[in-house]
């Protein structure tokens, strides 16, 4: 198996690397589905711990889970990568981290964009649905033109997030992240895009492990990266209607 997908690059060395045994002990969908939503749910209860203790008004909670949640789930994420036999464990560890840095995120952005976080879940759900529909209907396929188109998309919004990062040291600040104006709004709606297609590429390999018999462990890693483009996904949406009510506002 191979794939353009930057979180399932390794699946299919780790496929190969290990011997599937019995049919008990091989890849499924229902089961990859499972741990998506065990997953999902770790994640949530984080999220909800940190969201109830700021709304509570422990507002410093919000920079230690922030660089917690943020440094030692990139830790996580980068060891999961790598490893990803290591997954069944790494995975959960994963989504709890992600909590407590989507819950403090979450929190900031309420308080300044009231209602905006739970728009923004009911509309990841509702897009990734819809992706899902699209795939299962074989409207949109993960053919190679659309790997590569993905890809290089992929990899000019990486380069233009480590380029402003890179530039913010500077003191150059790129307004894209400060202005709600047409042009921020245009590009955040073409992150979003990316972001929703790459879902796709999940289907597209879960489907392809599935097939062809790969370890069990693989759901938990399968499931794993699932979970991060559903976590971009949000974070771009909840960016974009912050933007919206922002205008709002104005």
């Amino acid at each position: 198996m191979h794939s353009n997908n930057p979180m399932l690059s390794r699946f299919g060395d780790a496929a190969r690397a290990t011997a599937a045994g019995s049919r008990a002990d091989v890849m499924t969908i229902p089961g990859t589905a499972t741990k998506a939503f065990i997953l999902l749910m770790v994640l949530g209860f984080s999220a909800g711990l940190v969201w109830q203790q700021v709304a509570a008004g422990r507002v410093e909670l919000v920079t230690p889970a922030v660089m917690i949640g943020g440094i030692g789930g990139f830790i996580v994420a980068m060891v999961t990568v790598f490893k990803p036999h290591l997954a069944p464990w790494t995975a959960p560890i994963y989504a709890s981290l992600e909590g407590l840095l989507l819950g403090a995120i979450s929190a900031m952005f309420n308080a300044a964009y009231k209602g905006v976080p739970q728009q923004a879940v009911l509309l990841t759900i509702g897009v990734a649905a819809g992706v899902f529909l699209l795939y299962h209907s074989r409207v949109v396929r993960a053919t190679p033109g659309f790997r590569r188109m993905l890809m290089s998309a992929m990899l000019g919004i990486v380069l233009f997030y480590v380029g402003s990062m890179i530039l913010s040291f500077f003191g150059v600040q790129v307004s894209y992240f400060t202005s709600n104006g047409p042009l921020s709004i245009a590009i955040n709606l073409f992150i979003v895009g990316v972001a929703a297609f790459s879902l796709v590429l999940d289907f597209d390999m879960i489907e392809q492990g599935a097939r062809s018999g790969a370890p069990k462990a693989m759901e938990w890693y399968s499931a794993f990266s699932l979970m991060i483009t559903l976590v971009w996904l949000y974070l771009e949406l909840l960016r974009l209607l912050s933007r919206f009510q922002g205008n709002n506002r104005s």
